[in-house]
């Protein structure tokens, strides 16, 4: 019994044995599998990612630029472009039209995610990719120009010129061409499956991982796409890139304007402040960074200014209130036309309008009025308060005498033509040094 005990102990350890060799030969085996897998991983053309978010403007352009650059440079698998925008300025959509097709790099276009759109400027940067992709639930077209000036639909001048832009970018893709005017002249929109099927688009995927599987295989321009399981590498907008597209924001760049505003005339107010000036100045140049991108109506702003000048004129010459009306009315109708457009976005909320009206004629009304007022206030203390005051003859005033002014007893002169007995009272005109200059009360 004892032997075949020991028998089967050693059959244990001699199979444990084999497993730990066995073991021993295939981790290393499968380390060396997957350091070489990361490695052909890592060696693969990532996919760079970029995002637009709201309206298109100049921050926006210089951010393709950028992406699509550092793309080139780093030979990049493709450039997926996630968008979701309602428009934003011509001029900038046309810059990043132009790059994107002078771009050496793969671009996709991809309307995402479900609920988004490419209005306008979006039609024309989807028609200049080189695959154009949707989600499902989205939409695309509306692509009518919009005069900045006027707020109304551009004339027909702009009109062709832009229908030509897109007919011209549109064929080059290999898209419907016919369609892509059409969006542009009757503003016509569609959903992902009427773009595909009228060949808008090229792709419609329900994520960004569907969306590089449906990818891979595909040639662009005689280069095949390598996507499905590529490194993704997103590319946000860096911090100035991002602080330059927030303060483009109409509203953000109206409230600049008030900040502008309260801080100059907090600083001419009291001089040597400092802080509201140079928060007033530094305001001023953000806003009018952001006018120079929007398309600001100067009429607007004359009338802002000129109801900030009734509201300070009501101070300086009482006028029962009637000036801070029309200033505020000036302020508020002034406002409503600061950025003229047809598109939300691109217009001061109307609750922000009427809450900073209410607020800065208040502000005028109480805070500036005050200031001011307190600066026309007679002098109460000192010496220069006694001006005004009534005083009592202690002594003849021939010319010169004493008299008791607030408890104390003071040198004066009499300078009036009346003259001045002990227990005459007698009124401050003037003082000269520690002499009161006085003449009696009539």
């Amino acid at each position: 019994m004892q032997r075949v005990f020991v028998r089967r102990g050693r059959e244990i350890r001699g199979r444990r044995s084999r497993w730990h060799t066995l073991l021993g030969l295939l981790l290393p085996a499968l380390l060396l599998v997957i350091g070489v897998l990361q490695l052909h991983a890592a060696s693969r053309p990532a996919v760079f990612v970029m995002t637009i978010e709201g309206a298109i403007g100049p921050t926006t352009a210089t951010y393709l630029d950028r992406v699509i650059s550092t793309a080139e440079r780093e030979k990049a698998a493709a450039v997926v472009i996630e968008i979701d925008t309602p428009g934003g300025l011509l001029n900038s959509t046309h810059d990043m039209v132009r790059r994107m097709m002078a771009a050496k790099v793969p671009l996709v276009v991809y309307i995402s995610p479900s609920g988004a759109r490419a209005g306008s400027a979006g039609t024309f940067i989807t028609a200049a990719a080189h695959v154009a992709a949707m989600a499902p639930g989205t939409n695309i077209g509306a692509a009518h120009p919009i005069d900045g000036a006027s707020g109304k639909t551009a004339g027909e001048k702009v009109t062709n010129d832009a229908a030509a832009s897109i007919r011209t970018v549109a064929e080059k893709r290999g898209r419907n061409a016919e369609w892509y005017v059409l969006s542009v002249r009757e503003s016509a929109s569609i959903t992902e499956d009427q773009a595909r099927e009228k060949n808008v688009i090229d792709l419609i995927a329900r994520d960004r991982n569907e969306l590089l599987r449906l990818l891979h295989g595909r040639t662009v321009e005689g280069h095949k796409l390598i996507t499905d399981g590529a490194p993704v590498r997103e590319m946000p907008m860096d911090a100035r890139e991002r602080v330059l597209n927030r303060i483009t924001d109409p509203n953000i760049a109206y409230i600049l304007m008030m900040i502008a505003i309260y801080g100059i005339i907090a600083e001419l107010q009291n001089p040597g402040l400092i802080f509201p000036g140079a928060a007033g100045i530094t305001a001023l140049l953000l806003a009018l960074y952001s006018f120079a991108v929007l398309p600001i109506n100067t009429v607007g702003v004359l009338l802002i200014l000129l109801g900030v000048g009734l509201m300070i004129a009501d101070i300086k010459v009482p006028s029962h209130g009637i000036l801070t009306a029309a200033g505020a009315v000036a302020f508020g109708f002034g406002s409503f036309m600061l950025v003229r457009s047809p598109d939300p976005f691109l217009r001061v909320s109307l609750r922000l309008i009427l809450a900073t009206t209410v607020f800065t004629t208040l502000f005028f009304a109480f805070i500036v009025g005050a200031g001011l007022r307190a600066q026309r206030r007679r002098v109460a203390t000192g010496i220069e308060g006694l001006l005004g005051e009534p005083v009592l003859a202690k002594t003849d005033l021939e010319p010169v005498g004493h008299v008791l002014a607030e408890g104390e007893l003071w040198s004066a002169e009499n300078v009036g033509e009346e003259p001045i007995r002990t227990g005459d009272q007698a009124v401050v005109v003037a003082v000269d040094g520690f002499v009161l200059k006085v003449r009696k009360e009539t």
